[in-house]
C-alpha cells in the first residue's frame, strides 16, 4: 500500500491518483508494490533526519529509507516540500512538475536505480521522465 503522511501543511489533492501512479511506477519495472510510506515535510524536519541517520549537516530534497525484499518494493521516502518549491524555481519548472520527479526519483531508487555517477544520473534522470508522464495517463 502507498501511504502519505504530513509533518507539514502541504496536501496531496486526489491521494488516490498519487497511488496509481506510484504502483504503476513498481509494476513497470517488473516489481511488487509493499507498502511505501511518503512523509512531506519541511527543511528543518528533514535536516535533522538527514543528521541524524546519515550524518549529512547538509539540506535535501529526498531522503529515502530502503525496505525492499526481493520483488516487493517497501519504504520510507522523506520529502522536504520547500526544497521542492526552490528547485522547481531553479531549474524553471512548476511545482507540481518537481514534485513528481522527486516522487519518482525516490521509488526508482528502490526499483533499483542509483545516481552517484554521471552515467547512473543521466539513466535515473531518463527513467524520472519516463514515469512523471505516467502520471497523466489514465488508470
Amino acid at each position: 500500500m502507498i501511504f502519505f503522511n504530513y509533518e507539514t501543511d502541504f496536501q496531496l489533492v486526489n491521494e488516490s491518483k498519487y497511488e496509481d501512479w506510484i504502483e504503476e511506477i513498481v509494476t513497470s519495472e517488473g516489481l511488487i508494490p509493499g507498502d511505501i510510506s511518503y512523509i512531506f515535510c519541511d527543511d528543518a524536519y528533514l535536516h535533522e533526519i538527514n543528521v541524524k541517520y546519515l550524518d549529512h549537516d547538509t539540506l535535501t530534497d529526498i531522503i529515502s529509507f530502503d525496505y525492499c525484499e526481493g520483488k516487493v518494493v517497501s519504504g520510507d521516502i522523506f520529502l522536504s516540500i520547500e526544497r521542492v518549491h526552490d528547485n522547481a524555481t531553479d531549474f524553471g519548472v512548476d511545482f507540481d512538475t518537481e514534485l513528481l520527479r522527486v516522487m519518482s526519483h525516490g521509488v526508482l531508487h528502490y526499483c533499483g536505480y542509483k545516481d552517484k555517477s554521471p552515467d547512473d544520473e543521466r539513466i535515473m534522470r531518463s527513467k524520472e521522465e519516463e514515469k512523471m508522464s505516467m502520471f497523466h495517463v489514465e488508470q
